[in-house]
């Protein structure tokens, strides 16, 4: 048998392929959705795009063999900190470096014999994409889903901008593992995400053909926890300073308040003679990370604010202190401690020598006196007043009605899942299309008058990240008029989340050439939910939730037939390995051939 020649044979039948339209998708008979994960234009494509996209191709032709009308796009994810990053980094303009690896890995894809239906490629960083961008932005907005807040928000030094929750990964930024993320007090552009927990939480039971472990991580990203809100009121303050417990049932036990740092109140209830320690340790711990600070093994700190707050269950007087594993971002931002029955606040007392009160026992069993440890379990209630010898879990729902009856709190449910911050400090991204206006406020950009484009920069310093937005420093850029008055007003200068294009991509190519809508509905109804989308675990928290949201936002707008984008997930893994042709590079967890090995390789097989 001869040697396999690829250069002589491939392209003959690639050419044949191409030619009859083998993988045009049409809407007629049975539908099979085939898709991807398309692919940040940041560099070449590596073995991983490979190993994936093979996986998709091959699924793509059985498909299509038996009988099924096949949609198999692809498309690039080319806006964003991906693709800006690695161009600054080589000093080129980022859409000089986004659209020459666009076609260089055009190329790439050609050579493996991939097919796909390149009538419908979509590219993000174009005004015909990102002009539905902006589009989609203000129907939310309509809807009451986006808003600007200003508040403390994660802040990478390295990308000099800002960061949802969902792109801090153990405290550090997701494109630069060595750099630990910080925190801004900025007025920023939010999704509201968290309208839809509920929904984004209960429908994963839907999902048969997703992953177990990806499903998992969405239940505990967004974290739903059932409790009570309870109202501490302050000594010689006329408010009352709120907490949420999943454990109302501990509420006799609390013999301490703890209010993190950043807390709006900390300072304002601290008395004179504390004032200067707690100033200080505000300032400590606001130069730590929040994986820092939430360490479990770490020593616990904090001072006494010499403030005291009312035990609405018993009226007994408890101190409040200020320590840094409580996170403002989280809850209220203050927690009741019960050190009888929480290890991190039992530790805390022990240190401090803070009184320790036991209220749930075993069933079966005397607690040991003192404590050696915490007991977190369930069980009886003890020291509780007439709530004594109540099992616990009955506890729980018959403090919260006490505290309901007298004004004191409610039962309540609190989610892990932040709004999803969509602001961004950088230049390659899309315009965000809202007007701010001193008579008027903040008004929409009129929908007739999208896109707003991307202004050109052509001096590549001028684009690199300086803490606020390049686009701050172009007027021909900034200042506008208002769409509402007509007087003088100002673009909103930052750009969108690159998450944010990537939330509806699948959607756009159901109807790609589409001028008057993102997607027509009828389209839209016939290709989705995708049958079979491939891509990397990693996004479970980032593009996965984010789509599904995006998805049941448009069902609700009555876009879409679906509320659930993808009926199948299949999570390919990383290719991780060394080559024979040379050393490689290595970015946290992706391996890629480095130049050498690249050219090495080529000349090999050309």
């Amino acid at each position: 048998m001869s040697k396999y020649n690829p250069h002589a044979i491939e392209p003959k039948w690639q050419r044949f392929w191409e030619e009859r339209g083998l993988m045009k998708a049409r809407e007629e008979g049975e539908k099979y959705y085939v898709l991807e994960m398309f692919p940040y234009p940041s560099g070449d494509l590596h073995m991983g795009h490979l190993k994936n996209y093979t996986m998709g191709d091959a699924l793509a032709r059985f498909k299509k063999q038996q009988g099924y009308s096949v949609l198999h796009p692809m498309g690039w994810d080319a806006f964003g900190l991906p693709a800006e990053n690695a161009a600054l980094k080589f000093g080129k303009h980022p859409a000089e470096w986004t659209f020459d690896n666009i076609a260089r890995a055009k190329e790439s894809l050609n050579l493996m014999g991939i097919l796909y239906d390149w009538d419908r490629e979509v590219t993000t960083c174009t005004p015909d994409y990102y002009r539905w961008n902006q589009w989609i932005f203000i129907q939310m907005y309509k809807a009451g889903l986006v808003y600007r807040a200003g508040g403390l928000v994660n802040w990478c030094p390295k990308c000099q901008t800002v960061l949802a929750n969902e792109q801090v990964v153990e405290g550090r930024c997701w494109r630069h593992e060595d750099t630990l993320v910080e925190k801004k007090s900025l007025e920023q552009w939010y999704l509201k995400i968290t309208a839809y927990a509920d929904r984004l939480l209960d429908d994963l039971d839907k999902l048969e053909h997703w992953p177990e472990k990806v499903k998992a991580m969405q239940r505990a990203w967004i974290g739903r926890s059932e409790g009570a809100t309870v109202r501490f009121a302050l000594e010689e303050r006329d408010e009352a300073l709120e907490v949420f417990t999943t454990r109302p049932d501990t509420l006799f036990g609390a013999t301490f308040m703890v209010i993190a740092p950043e807390h709006p109140l900390t300072l304002e209830i601290t008395t004179p003679e504390r004032h200067a320690e707690v100033e200080a340790y505000v300032r400590a711990a606001q130069l730590k990370s929040e994986i820092e600070r939430q360490t479990e093994d770490r020593e616990k700190t904090g001072v006494f604010t010499g403030a005291y707050a009312i035990n609405p269950v018993n009226g007994r007087k408890v101190p409040i202190w200020t320590a840094d594993y409580v996170l403002y971002g989280y809850g209220t931002g203050a927690i009741m401690a019960v050190p009888a029955h929480d290890q991190r606040d039992f530790e805390f007392a022990k240190k401090f020598g803070l009184e320790i009160v036991p209220v749930i026992k075993p069933a079966d069993e005397d607690l040991p006196e003192p404590l050696e440890a915490a007991y977190e379990g369930p069980g009886v209630m003890i020291n509780s007043g007439d709530f004594s010898g109540l099992a616990s879990e009955e506890g729980k729902k018959k403090i919260t009605e006490w505290l309901a009856s007298k004004g004191l709190g409610e039962a309540t449910v609190t989610y892990r899942l932040r709004d999803w911050l969509i602001s961004r400090q950088r230049y390659w991204g899309t315009p965000i299309p809202m007007v701010h206006c001193e008579k008027c406020g903040v008004v929409p950009v009129p929908e007739d008058q999208l896109p707003v484009e991307l202004p050109e920069i052509k001096d590549v310093e001028q684009i690199r990240p300086q803490g606020k937005s390049p686009l701050e420093a172009h007027p021909e850029f900034l200042h506008t008029t208002c769409p509402k008055c007509g007087g003088p007003a100002r673009r909103d200068a930052d750009t969108m989340d690159t998450f944010f294009d990537s939330s509806w991509y699948y959607l756009r190519y159901t109807d790609a050439h589409n001028e008057q809508l993102p997607f027509a509905r009828d389209k839209a109804d016939y290709w989705m939910p995708v049958d079979q989308y491939i891509g990397g675990i990693e996004h479970a928290v980032l593009h996965l939730l984010y789509s599904r949201f995006f998805t049941k936002f448009f069902h609700d707008q009555k876009m879409v037939g679906v509320d659930e984008p993808f009926e199948r997930l299949f999570t390919q893994g990383m290719v991780m390995g060394w080559t024979d042709y040379g050393p490689v590079e290595v970015e946290g967890e992706r391996v890629r051939l480095s130049e050498e090995a690249r050219i090495r390789l080529e000349l090999e097989t050309s």
